[in-house]
């Protein structure tokens, strides 16, 4: 199929952003123009020259605007084949006149369903019938026809016609596309909101585009695809990741950066650093510098952080460059990477996948959503994005306030670690905070404590690793905690948790609270010595 020249233009909006200037384009370059109903008035006010439907069909429009473009002067132009003959004798029999760019975009449903006070007669109301029509038509003779419903097109089609004087084909079929896309998105929040108004069923219609086929799946063996969600906007995440350099991304390093984003934005706005691995933070830190930060954060585990995933919350300059010099990670994301550190890393390393996000924070996204898939089903559940709510110490002893950021820092360090959580977090340095310690994925709370987050504590924090900074402590044996924090993602269902944490010399443990036995676990710290904050919140990740 080969250009086409536009000689007649339907507008009919309901976002009219952009029409007037559009419209005038248009018609400077000859274009005649039909219109309906409101747009055709604030065009004609605007002083273009337009014509409107109800004068080209010769029939009204009737019935308060339901009926004015279902008529066959109007789908006949639109949907005539341009070289089948016997179309071309019916259009001249009937007076149709053929239609070469249908501009539409359809009545606000989904604005109109999400007010508070809408009332189902409203909602009806704003089912566009002729809109849809119109677009499918034009979508579907998109051999001959333009469509357009997105202003955003606009520009777009005035270049293309300033630099060719047509629109070709592969413009014409991307825009048909666009436009089946939308249609079949105002569909699905009709569908949605009908069924549950009427029916009460939740139905859930998702929309993923994008799709890239990666290497393999969390195993060589398993296919895997990535598609992005149009709905997450500037949330600051994986998908709006620009890739700058190094192999591509498989479907493990996705899933770890996607854990290493979501834990380092938990920090906020300061130098933090996460370190993943297998979707844990096994090195979380803050810093006065992203350097003090991630030095900090890969001495909490340094065995496990390699072949790890990094997130930073700050940009990347040479010096943070080459700490990784010599050190093996999988993916280094950050909101920026200057020229010399761009240069170093690709220079040390073809294979480190490098990612910048401009803003790691993002943007809030209202009714946001977590989905996980099973087999024959799907489960949703709204983001985990409240950190805890209630701040109750219920010991004896009380807790110091001077340990506050300390413990929210353990917490927020809790609620990234695969249950069940535990979390040995250290001020390592006056106001700035690491995790030294972690027990992720157990069956059972005591192993998580005993068996992996102070074994691993003492091991961290007893090895000397050369490439740590003079404020973090080692050469140290480590046997007793009574400065640190233990912070376990919720509650503890017996006292021998407590009992474990008092033989490290553990004097400050935050947990949700919530079990049948609170009261022994509160006796157990008082009889200890312990002070220990409920925050009414637990976060499990499964």
């Amino acid at each position: 199929m080969g250009p086409i020249k536009i000689n007649r233009a339907l507008i009919s909006v309901s976002d009219k952003s952009g029409v007037v200037e559009f419209a005038k384009a248009l018609a400077e370059k000859g274009v005649e123009i039909l219109s309906t109903g409101g747009t055709w008035k604030k065009l004609k006010e605007s002083g273009v020259d337009v014509v409107s439907v109800d004068s080209y069909t010769g029939h009204p429009e009737i019935m308060d605007g339901r009926v004015k473009t279902l008529h066959p002067r109007i789908h006949g132009g639109i949907l005539a084949v341009r070289d089948n003959s016997t179309h071309i004798t019916e259009m001249k029999e009937n007076g149709i006149k053929q239609i070469d760019l249908v501009v539409v975009n359809l009545y606000p449903f989904e604005k109109t369903v999400a007010r508070e006070d809408v009332r189902i007669e409203d909602a009806i109301e704003n089912i566009d019938i002729g809109g849809p029509t119109m677009v499918r038509s034009s979508a579907k003779n998109h051999a001959y026809v333009t469509v357009v419903v997105d202003p955003c097109d606009y520009c777009d089609i005035i270049d293309e016609l300033d630099e060719n004087g047509t629109i070709s084909f592969e413009s014409r079929k991307k825009l048909a596309v666009k436009a089946f896309r939308h249609t079949a998105d105002y569909d699905s929040a009709i569908d949605t909101y009908l069924s549950e108004v009427y029916l009460q069923e939740e139905v859930l219609r998702l929309k993923y585009g994008n799709g890239v086929k990666l290497r393999y799946g969390e195993n060589p063996h398993q296919s895997a695809s990535f598609y992005k969600d149009p709905r997450m906007g500037r949330a600051g995440c994986v998908a709006e990741a620009k890739q700058l350099t190094g192999k591509e991304l498989s479907y493990n390093n996705i899933v770890d950066t996607d854990a290493a984003l979501e834990a380092v934005r938990e920090l906020g706005d300061q130098p933090a650093a996460a370190i993943i691995k297998h979707t844990n933070p096994c090195g979380y830190a803050t810093g006065e510098t992203i350097l003090e930060a991630l030095e900090a954060a890969w001495s909490g585990d340094p065995v496990s952080a390699f072949g790890s995933v990094v997130a930073l919350s700050k940009a990347v300059d040479r010096e943070v460059a080459e700490v990784f010099s010599g050190r093996f990670v999988e993916v280094l994301i950050a909101p920026d990477f200057s020229k010399e550190a761009l240069d170093f890393l690709k220079q040390k390393s073809s294979s480190l996948r490098i990612l910048a996000l401009e803003n790691p924070l993002g943007e809030k996204q209202d009714n946001d959503y977590v989905l996980k898939h099973i087999r024959g089903g799907l489960l949703r559940q709204s983001v985990d994005d409240v950190l805890f709510k209630n701040w109750e110490c219920v010991t004896e002893n009380n807790f110091p306030g001077e340990k506050e950021k300390l413990a929210q820092f353990a917490w927020k360090g809790a609620k990234h670690v695969k249950s069940n959580a535990i979390v040995l977090a250290q001020e390592y340095k006056r106001g700035q905070f690491r995790i030294t310690g972690m027990g992720a994925g157990q069956p059972n709370r005591v192993d998580s404590l005993r068996k992996l987050a102070l074994s691993k504590a003492r091991e961290n924090l007893s090895c000397d690793y050369k490439e740590l900074s003079k404020d973090i402590p080692v050469n140290q044996e480590f046997s007793e905690f009574g400065d640190f924090v233990l912070a376990s993602d919720a509650f503890f269902p017996f006292a021998d948790s407590v009992e474990q944490a008092h033989a490290a010399g553990i004097k400050y443990i935050i947990q949700p609270g919530g079990s049948k036995r609170d009261n022994e676990v509160i006796d157990a710290c008082n009889r200890f010595g312990i002070a220990m904050i409920f925050t009414g919140m637990r976060h499990f990740k499964h």
